[in-house]
């Protein structure tokens, strides 16, 4: 008998040198009835010769254990090796996975998760055909004896239905987001309201076992709990027809005005010519990667010596991390010696593609990759740079990966190849691979991932569907194919993604051109190439969404307003050279709508471009920070509020540093915890921590996360995407606003 002790949520390496890596299946195990209610859910994450990875998720459907062992066979031979997450052992062909202490418990309807990897013998990886638990065999169905009481860590619970609304898009299961931030004497507590809840719903503030509201909140979704000792503990319950619901998970607790989660960085290294370089937290996204209704955090790591692709020179490899709010990492995927390190080559995407609940990560590979479970994508040995640091030959590839463990899930081809170098403007490598990435409701219900390739000239867009553990090609657009001509050259460091036609449908802005849902071209204003762009209702006086944007070409318009359906220009100002940054959002109430600004224009210009006063004093990022729906400037490490005399400073970040050179972005910036108003966050100056800052400052505005407003949240998705830029709602949210529609979604 062959024992495997368990290592929580870290990446294992697997016992072969991995060749081609297969595509992973699902299979849901079912059997009859017995004493205690289970389903396994048992997936392969990947094979290669000699070898396969799989995870098992076990589900109790009858009363609370504490303490479980699952039991099975195999019937071809398969050897377990390794384990994370249980305690695993095998005699001949039974199997026996014990919990590994933390994760004893499963309340009713609760699951605990673990994964392995083993040997089989290349002639058949059958899925066993049944499970035991705690000696009964798995069923998929049974009633407890009593029902099981409200956790405090449970997600909030949400009404469900069989059949999704009309229209509908799946969205995020969320819980509260609870967070307690010091504020003067008291402690400001905020918390999210659902995108699927109605205007009745009211809550009840709990510090400790004691009610601090005197009737139900029916307001915004914050309180300032005045005079309370900092760090106090509170949860909050949802009051709905008058009855109280279960509580919430307790606060997050930031004191000092932030949160620190934990980070790890990655060992420095040497470059073949003898280059030594040093590794710093750079930009993030946010999914819940495991179910539980929280965010956690996929965090890519920059080495010191990345590079613009017009500079030549050896990188560093890039790494992407996943970490859970309190630190705990969950996994490291190392992207390998053939993915050159830099702004325009790796672009990740976080999201819940196949609509289990959990999170995917997705990001392009290459030979020797290594997933989150040490599984190697392509040859493990292959070296593809060239004298000059550029990878310029070798396979290219698109990885699905499992937001638990980091598993490969599906590993594509990327589309497209890079062909012939020169093809794309330049024939040393810098046009080739501009890399742009995005995720957006192709089908108005169902999420698809899109990466791109190309803006300067050529420019090819690709939309994929990850459904049942397999990436399927939706769509390709390709400015070189008939009819597409219009679109090369009009590409941004940048994209955005809503639905521009309403049609319920998101299209995909690429700049100066946008790409509808069908994958067809739908305009272009053949303004071209530009650095920053901004989408959304920048002018709530006429229908639908609008463009702003800056341009490159010292030729055309400096800056220019759009229409989003049409692609005509609403206003533009005069050329002066390349116009480097430029912002739209409603900044200041003294105007109606967005105002827009830009480096190479005088003043702050309305929705009509008329110039109605003094510049702001940054035009980089934005946050809703205070209490009233205008957005605040963010730029650097501080946050400014715009006045017409001059900016007030709202918030200097301590210890904090910005990412990316002069672009001077946040590691993330979106409405992550708490009511709708924006977190920042920055990497600490060592890189030891993400510092998440939340606003101490009360609001009378009730609205819904900004997450459960399908283009915000697809927005946080491709924030990270080259020149970051800041999200957008699908509504107005500014001065003098009318009440946003409820986004016509439905949860998980």
């Amino acid at each position: 008998m062959h024992t495997f002790l368990p290592r929580r949520r870290t990446a294992l390496l697997a016992a072969a040198s991995a060749a081609t890596l297969l595509a992973g299946a699902l299979t849901t195990v079912t059997a009859a009835a017995a004493a205690t209610g289970c389903r396994v859910d048992y997936r392969i994450t990947n094979q290669w010769g000699g070898g396969f990875g799989a995870d098992l998720t076990v589900t109790n459907l009858g009363d609370p254990v504490n303490g479980w062992t699952l039991t099975w066979s195999y019937a071809a031979g398969q050897q377990v090796t390794q384990a994370w997450n249980a305690m695993v052992s095998q005699s001949g062909a039974q199997v026996t996975a014990r919990d590994a202490g933390y994760n004893a418990a499963i309340g009713t309807g609760g699951t605990a998760t673990f994964g392995f990897n083993a040997s089989w013998n290349d002639s058949g990886n059958p899925a066993p055909t049944s499970f035991a638990l705690n000696g009964a065999t798995c069923t998929g169905a049974t009633t407890p004896t009593s029902a099981p009481p409200p956790t405090s860590a449970s997600p909030t619970p949400t009404p469900t239905t069989t059949t999704p609304p009309a229209g509908a898009k799946q969205m995020e299961k969320l819980d509260r987001g609870l967070v307690s931030v010091r504020s003067g004497s008291g402690n400001l507590v905020s918390w999210r309201l659902l995108g699927t809840e109605t205007s009745g719903v009211a809550f009840n503030l709990y510090r400790g076992g004691t009610r601090v509201n005197g009737t139900p909140i029916t307001g915004a979704t914050s309180y300032l709990d005045s005079g309370a000792a900092a760090g106090s503990a509170y949860t909050v319950r949802a009051v709905v027809n008058g009855a109280e619901q279960a509580a919430s998970a307790p606060a997050l607790q930031l004191p000092n005005g932030y949160l620190d989660v934990p980070i790890q960085a990655p060992p420095g290294g040497t470059t073949p010519t003898g280059e030594a370089y040093t590794y710093s937290a750079n930009d993030a996204g946010v999914g819940d990667l495991d179910g539980d209704g929280r965010y956690e955090f996929v965090l890519k790591w920059d080495p010191s010596n990345s590079r613009d692709n017009s500079q030549s020179g050896y990188t560093g490899n890039v790494y992407l991390d996943a970490y859970t709010l309190t630190g705990a990492r969950l996994w490291r995927v190392d992207l390998g010696r053939n993915i050159r390190a830099g702004a325009h080559y790796t672009q990740f995407q976080v999201y819940d593609y196949d609509g289990d609940g959990d999170a995917e990560v997705a990001a392009k590979t290459a030979d020797g990759t290594r997933s989150g479970t040490g599984q190697v994508i392509g040859s493990s040995s292959a070296d593809h740079r060239n004298s000059s640091g550029y990878v310029l030959a070798g396979p290219e590839y698109l990885t699905m990966f499992d937001g638990r463990t980091g598993a490969a899930l599906s590993t594509v081809d990327y589309d497209p190849p890079r062909g012939t170098v020169s093809s794309w403007g330049d024939s040393y490598g810098n046009r080739v691979d501009r890399f742009l990435a995005a995720t957006a409701y192709l089908d108005g219900q169902r999420p698809s991932l899109v990466m791109a390739r190309g803006y300067y000239t050529r420019a090819v867009i690709a939309a994929w569907d990850f459904r049942d553990g397999t990436l399927r090609k939706r769509w390709t657009f390709d400015s070189n194919a008939s009819g597409n001509g219009a679109a090369a050259g009009q590409g941004n460091h940048n994209l955005s993604v809503a639905d521009v036609d309403g049609d319920g449908r998101q299209e995909i802005v690429y700049g100066a051109a946008a790409i509808d849902d069908n994958g067809r071209l739908l305009w272009s204003t053949g303004n071209g190439h530009g650095d920053a762009m901004h989408v959304g209702d920048l002018d709530p006086g006429r229908a639908g969404l609008e463009v702003f944007k800056v341009d490159e070409d010292g030729s055309r318009p400096s800056s220019w307003m759009a229409d989003a359906r049409t692609g005509q220009l609403l206003w533009q100002t005069a050329p002066n050279g390349d116009n480097g940054r430029g912002v739209s959002d409603d900044v200041w109430a003294g105007s109606p709508g967005a105002e827009s600004w830009s480096s190479a224009v005088d003043g702050l210009l309305d929705t009509r471009g008329r110039n109605v006063g003094r510049k702001p004093s940054s035009a980089n990022f934005l946050a809703w920070w205070d209490g009233d729906p205008v957005r605040e400037l963010l730029d650097g490490t501080r946050i400014d509020k715009y006045g017409t005399g001059g900016d007030t400073r709202l918030l200097t970040g301590s210890g904090v540093a910005s990412n990316n050179g002069t672009k001077s972005t946040p590691a993330l910036s979106g409405d992550i915890l708490g009511d709708w108003r924006e977190e920042v966050v920055w990497r600490t100056a060592d890189s030891t921590a993400l510092r998440v800052y939340s606003t101490p400052t009360p609001t009378g505005l009730r609205l819904p996360t900004l997450m459960h407003d399908p283009q915000y949240r697809v927005a946080v998705a491709w924030q990270n995407t080259a020149y970051n830029q800041p999200p957008h709602p699908g509504f107005h949210l500014g001065d003098g606003m009318s009440t946003p529609p409820a986004p016509n979604i439905y949860l998980r």
